[in-house]
């Protein structure tokens, strides 16, 4: 890929929430969460956004899928871990549409979350995938994340 190709990761702001929300929708959509309000996941993002309660990430990649403006994006999520006594960062989405795939676009953001943790002191990055995303397992696997000794356990609330 030549460099003028390379996927353009850069920090979501206010202005790009519809960019944003196009993007959180296709991932709701992929993994087949309905959602009864169409509006509900733009102004979730625009909540996390203007009120800094998440790292929003977009991946442009203008030479790869020209006109196509953002194809990727990544959420991240700020919180701390007791065992290591520093901050933990959990990524909890990462995206990219069908029309920018094979672009490099999920390695540039997952690199640029990983960039990012580092500079800031973060004691590590946490994510979770469906036990099926195979693609997505591979990807991460070969960016250094390893399966962890820990069982995940949920608890929905009794909220459907």
């Amino acid at each position: 890929m030549n460099d003028h190709q390379n996927p353009v990761v850069r920090v979501a702001g206010e202005a790009d929430v519809e960019t944003a929300a196009a993007l959180f929708r296709g991932y709701l959509d992929f993994y087949e969460v309905k959602v009864d309000d169409p509006d509900a996941p733009r102004a979730f993002l625009a909540e996390r956004i203007r009120a800094d309660e998440s790292l929003v990430l977009l991946a442009d990649a203008p030479g790869a899928v020209p006109g196509a403006g953002a194809v990727g994006f990544a959420q991240v999520y700020r919180t701390f871990s007791s065992l290591a006594l520093r901050p933990l960062w959990i990524l909890s989405d990462l995206y990219v549409d069908p029309s920018g795939r094979r672009t490099g676009a999920g390695r540039a953001l997952l690199r640029e979350v990983l960039r990012r943790a580092r500079e800031g002191g973060v004691a590590g990055v946490q994510l979770e995938t469906a036990y099926d995303n195979h693609v997505a397992q591979a990807l991460y696997e070969a960016e250094g994340f390893e399966r962890d000794a820990f069982h995940i356990y949920f608890n929905g609330l009794g909220q459907g």
